[in-house]
């Protein structure tokens, strides 16, 4: 005889408390906007506090974390792939070179040791020192670095690039409304 499922049922909406999803390997907490002191949305025109908040945590590896930063950050900057490839020779840079210092070299000499340490990975970067200097100055437009006196140094930022373990990327998403005009704030 075949033992049949449970059915549940609610007598209430159960997703309007707060809610903790878990999987495999993450898990995903929803939560109001502003509840318990959190980061709140407050709209300009009603004085309204509103929205959700998603958070996502995810315990991966050394390799992963570092393609999820950089992905992360590309996006949030909206760096080009030349761009995107500048920032993974600084983070290496950073994770290998420079440990705690906040003075990095991305000269030629760099470009050449990190083709070097790729070179016998599953898909090598390929990285030109053209494109590698384009990707240097949308990081620098992007305040990610900035130019140290002596050339082919660079200051980093260290609300971006740090030796941690662990960032929280945040996007708000507001639908504009029909009519209304775009402004960045």
């Amino acid at each position: 005889m075949r033992k049949r499922a449970s059915v549940v049922r609610y007598k209430e909406n159960p997703f309007v408390a707060d809610m903790d999803i878990s999987t495999r390997n993450k898990q995903v907490r929803v939560r109001p906007l502003g509840k318990d002191g959190d980061t709140s949305i407050l709209h300009h025109d009603t004085g309204e506090l509103s929205g959700t908040q998603l958070i996502t945590f995810k315990r991966v590896d050394d390799e992963e974390f570092v393609k999820l930063f950089a992905k992360n950050l590309a996006l949030t900057f909206d760096l080009t792939a030349a761009g995107n490839k500048a920032l993974f020779v600084l983070i290496w840079v950073v994770q290998y070179k420079a440990i705690e210092k906040d003075l990095v070299a991305l000269d030629k000499f760099t470009h050449e040791d990190f083709l070097e340490a790729h070179a016998d990975s599953e898909k090598p970067l390929m990285l030109s020192m053209t494109t590698f200097s384009r990707g240097l100055n949308e990081l620098e437009n992007a305040k990610i670095i900035a130019k140290a006196r002596k050339p082919g140094e660079y200051f980093i930022n260290p609300s971006f690039i740090f030796n941690g373990d662990r960032i929280a990327f945040t996007k708000i998403i507001e639908r504009k409304k029909t009519g209304e005009k775009m402004e960045l704030v």
